[in-house]
């Protein structure tokens, strides 16, 4: 769900020697001025990041590292120092050449101060040095003195269009990126040296936490926590030994350690490659008084070789998932199902390239929102989704022009971390001074889960967004990768600028409005008229943040908000102004919002962190609009982490789609994904007349799905369509079960496709004990992004890196595939003798230009497969297909096209279940389509059934002829020619 976008903005980390890269000159025609020095006088100021504000007790880390036992010794804490870190250089370092060249960084958790380290400049809050010291600094940040604020022109709450049809705006996007950065100021720092803490016994790794320091020492290996304050003993200091460490191998060193705040749990790798999950211990001493252990942990990556023993992890808290760098590169996803050590592995991840290419990982991490998988190798980068499909990559680059320009993020990352809430990532290349920031592309389902951004395909960039326009063009037009169908939207400067990063983003089903969320208040946009809303009022913004998401009714905008303890749902118009006085409505609830969703025409669900889900209907009466409750339904003991849910719908019965609304808690079958996992709640009443749900998991790996009742009428493929031949009303009425009430979803790597949920639900019962029905796979080379039912096709991104001679920088950009959904879908149904089924799907889709040669592609997937296969004649598909084939008029036409792109080994197998050669040659010259019996003029010569002389050739240059067919006639004459020149 993430796309690196643009060329990357670079920073440098000192104010002395400009960079190493190439600088082209140019005059525009003109007469080149005198030579002049192009070094950069001194004293000339460098671009810098500047820090976000940050208040002192945001200021912590999640940094990596890992401890060992030692004795400590602290110095006095010093005066306050400039708000600038003064450089020392040592003179080890001094030898060594480039000082400046930046060896590691760290963000801290709030993601407002960032800190890097170089061999003689330290501007962290937590480092160890090579002889065993901690050199620690406290930083603290003053609520009004900047450094440097910017002022901007007040131009009201309405903004002209800006979009660019042809695809990512940058330099709109830089722009008012560096304004968000710098809106409020840049907020004065001041850091204090704190401490010198040495230990004895050397220092592997370490982790600074918030209430102790973690150190994993060297000799002897062992794990010494330092709190940063002393307890209520007064007792500041506690250590483990790993060798008594139980559930730990013997001989074996820390090398590596990541904490995880919101799971409470810690990944330490070993010298021997294995990883352990570990918490930490409450409580000082047991029953016995012998001392308690201070960590539990259990092995959950145990190497079989060398190649496969872990070097670096990351944690995913959104979806409970842990990953395993490798010494081969490749990378281990594993599950935690809990804290008992139930660790499964779910898959592996694999570069494209292998590891003599790439070099060994030095970085791995997953995005803020989980959704995105970052690895920085030595030779290059990777990105992957949260469960597996690959992005975009650097192996692809020409290192020789990369290394001409110095663009050093290309050849290898060592470090980096993620920034505002993933629309950015910081990386630091191999031998370099330089900060290089890139952009990303990401989907608003990552932020927003709502059926419309699935439906409309709605990109968040860091400044704006980008709608895709595929829907409205006609359907060649929607597959060609060449034409440029992205609408780049660019949020207002005064709102990006007080409210960066935006964290969510969603259109209305009808992709006429659009409305943008950040770190407080909201704004919306209208597609057709070009025009933003935003408040006028900022404290009225800044009372409110949005959390739990926003969706559209018509043009009536709802979002679930938080302000100060109070969590409601407010309903803004788009005719309207922005401002709380003109809310339609506010509706209070007692919890937190996890999530919204709409469902039907008028209904709208509400989830809350009380185990809840709510049912509203959404009452327009004139012009005033109104939320009714109109149910809820309690899920205690069903669903046991309520803030795990990312989405939730439902559906209801036919019968009571439009029956009476109060019913519809009592018969809806509860759908919701709960971090990779799509569960199915299906209500039964109990003898004693109470209602019940049974649960069932549909399926694993789910990245997102898509009910098809859920999207807007207009992405179905029945409308507008004429009955088929030998259909009556009666039946007709009946065949929107085909797409309409389709459930689809990716599971990283195929799309997986229910044809009817319902389906689905006559399974679900446990009591019946069946199996899910099998659901349709579409493999596909790409990240999908939604199936467009109108136009039989799935369509989504993948990430291109452009290098040019004449351009001195690279840049990724994204290009549209397209891939035909139908064959698979009727193949499916072939495969389970379900014909009329798929004969009715085929005939709401004969319109499409490219419907027959879906139908080819489907002849051509299933005699490849059954000439590879050679299955018995009781389990071939080969003749299903065909004899469904035989009902459409191009069915002549197909064969012979599909014989012309297979081996010749393949047509023996074809023509075993088709009539003869000569007879489909007579039938095509009795329907007139010559070109088609020409086609089988050349599978007669190959059988060996046709001569120079033959009856057939000499008719059908004659009718050739007749018709002035003449280009015909001329390939026909080159064929007899071929036969026989004389």
């Amino acid at each position: 769900m993430y796309w690196p976008i643009g060329a990357p903005r670079v920073y440098a980390a000192s104010k002395q020697e400009p960079s190493r890269c190439r600088i082209t000159n140019s005059h525009d025609g003109t007469d080149p001025a005198p030579s002049t020095d192009l070094d950069s006088p001194p004293g000339t100021p460098t671009p810098v990041i500047g820090s976000k504000q940050a208040s002192p007790n945001e200021i912590s880390s999640d940094g990596h590292g890992s401890f060992e036992q030692g004795q400590s010794e602290r110095l006095q804490e010093s005066e306050p120092a400039t708000p600038v870190a003064e450089e020392h250089v040592s003179p080890e370092a001094a030898q060594d050449g480039n000082t400046r060249e930046l060896i590691g960084l760290r963000i801290s958790r709030s993601g407002h101060i960032f800190v890097t380290i170089t061999r003689s400049i330290i501007t962290v809050w937590q480092a160890n040095t090579s002889l065993g010291y901690l050199i620690t600094y406290s930083l603290a940040t003053d609520p009004v003195a900047r450094v440097y604020r910017a002022q901007y022109v007040d131009s009201g709450s309405g903004h002209a269009r800006r979009h660019s049809v042809g695809g990512y705006n940058k330099h709109g996007s830089g722009e008012a990126r560096v304004a968000a950065v710098e809106a409020d100021g840049l907020r004065e720092v001041n850091i204090r040296f704190r401490m010198i803490i040495r230990i004895d016994a050397g220092i592997r790794k370490a982790l600074a936490l918030d209430d102790e320091l973690v150190v994993a020492t060297e000799k002897p290996a062992a794990i010494q926590c330092i709190r940063w304050t002393p307890d209520n003993t007064g007792n500041q200091t506690s250590t483990e030994l790993l060798s008594r460490m139980s559930w730990i191998d013997r001989k074996t060193a820390i090398v590596e350690m990541v904490h995880d705040r919101p799971m409470n749990l810690s990944t330490w790798i070993t010298s021997d490659g294995k990883a352990y999950a570990i918490q930490r211990l409450s409580g000082a001493l047991k029953d016995n008084k012998e001392p308690k252990s201070l960590f539990e942990g259990f092995a959950f990556h145990t190497p079989e070789n060398d190649d496969h023993f872990g070097v670096k992890v990351a944690i995913n808290a959104r979806f409970s998932l842990i990953a395993i760098g490798c010494s081969n590169g490749n990378v281990n996803v594993y599950i935690v199902r809990d804290y008992a050590g139930h660790i499964p592995m779910s898959q592996t991840l694999r570069p494209p390239v292998s590891h003599h290419t790439s070099g060994n990982m030095a970085f791995l991490s997953y995005s803020p929102d989980g959704y995105c998988l970052f690895a920085g190798y030595e030779r290059g980068w990777m990105t992957w989704s949260v469960f597996g499909k690959s992005g975009g990559n650097s192996f692809t680059a020409d290192h020789s022009l990369a290394n001409s320009n110095d663009e050093r993020w290309l050849m290898g990352v060592r470090d980096g971390f993620w920034i505002g809430g993933g629309s950015e990532v910081l990386l630091l290349g191999y031998g370099d001074e330089r900060l290089w920031i890139l952009e990303m592309a990401r989907s608003a389902v990552a932020g927003c889960f709502s059926p419309a951004n699935i439906s409309r395909s709605l990109l968040q960039t860091p400044a704006g967004f980008m709608i895709y326009r595929g829907y409205d063009v006609p359907d060649l037009t929607a597959m060609s990768a060449e034409t440029a169908l992205w609408h780049n939207v660019q949020i207002p400067e005064r709102y990006l600028s007080d409210q960066w990063p935006i964290r969510s983003v969603v259109i209305s089903l009808n992709g006429r409005y659009v409305a943008v969320a950040g770190r407080r208040g909201l704004a919306h946009y209208s597609i057709n008229s070009g025009r933003w809303k935003t408040f006028d009022d900022s404290e009225e913004e800044n009372q409110f943040t949005v959390r739990g998401g926003m969706c559209w009714h018509q043009h009536v905008l709802l979002a679930a908000v938080e302000s100060g303890n109070f969590y409601q749902l407010r309903l803004y118009s788009r005719e309207q102004s922005l401002e709380d006085s003109q809310a339609l409505h506010i509706e209070d609830l007692s919890a937190p919002i996890i999530c919204i969703s709409p469902s039907g025409d008028d209904s709208l669900l509400v989830y809350t962190h009380e185990n809840v889900l709510f049912h509203y209907i959404v009452n327009a009466v004139d012009d005033s609009v109104k939320l009714l409750l109109v149910g809820q339904i309690a899920f205690h003991g069903i669903i046991r982490a309520p803030p795990r849910v990312r989405a939730i719908s439902w559906i209801l019965n036919d019968y009571q789609q439009h029956g009476d609304p109060l019913q519809d808690v009592a018969v809806a079958s509860v759908i919701f994904l709960v971090d990779g996992k799509l569960v199915l709640l299906q209500p039964s009443v109990t003898e004693e007349g109470e209602l019940k749900y049974d649960m069932r998991v549909v399926a694993h790996n789910v990245e997102y799905f898509a009910l098809m009742r859920d999207q807007p009428a207009s992405n179905s493929p029945f409308i507008n369509t004429t009955a088929p031949l030998n259909t009556s009303n009666e039946s007709l009425a009946n065949v929107e079960y085909g797409l309409r009430d389709s459930l689809w979803l990716f599971d990283g790597s195929d799309m997986t496709v229910w044809v009817d949920v319902q389906d689905v639900l006559n399974s679900a019962p446990s009591e019946l004990g069946k199996e899910w029905p099998s659901p349709a796979k579409i493999p596909l080379d790409f990240y999908p992004l939604s199936p467009l039912l109108d136009k039989g096709i799935v369509f989504g991104l993948e990430t291109d890196l452009v290098q040019r001679r004449d351009v001195n920088f690279a840049s990724l950009r994204f290009s549209t595939r397209t891939h035909l959904f139908l064959p698979s879908l009727l193949r499916h149904q072939l495969s389970h003798y379900n014909t009329p089924a798929a004969v009715h799907l085929s005939y709401f889709y004969q319109h499409l230009p490219y419907f027959a040669h879906a139908l080819e592609m489907l002849l051509h997937d299933v005699l490849d497969e059954e000439v590879d296969k050679q299955p018995s004649a009781e389990n071939a598909l080969l003749p299903s297909v065909l004899s469904f084939l035989s009902s459409f008029p191009s069915f002549l036409d197909i064969v012979v096209q599909c014989t012309r792109k297979t081996e010749l080994r393949s047509w023996r197998t074809l023509f075993k279940y088709l009539p003869s050669p000569q007879d489909l040659f007579e039938e095509s010259l009795q329907k007139g389509s010559l070109k088609t019996a020409g086609g089988y003029l050349l599978v007669l010569h190959t059988f060996e059934e046709l001569s120079s002389s033959s009856q057939q050739l000499i008719r059908l240059l004659l009718r050739a002829k007749e018709e002035q067919d003449w280009e015909l006639c001329k390939e026909l004459a080159r064929f007899l020619m071929a036969l026989d020149e004389s």
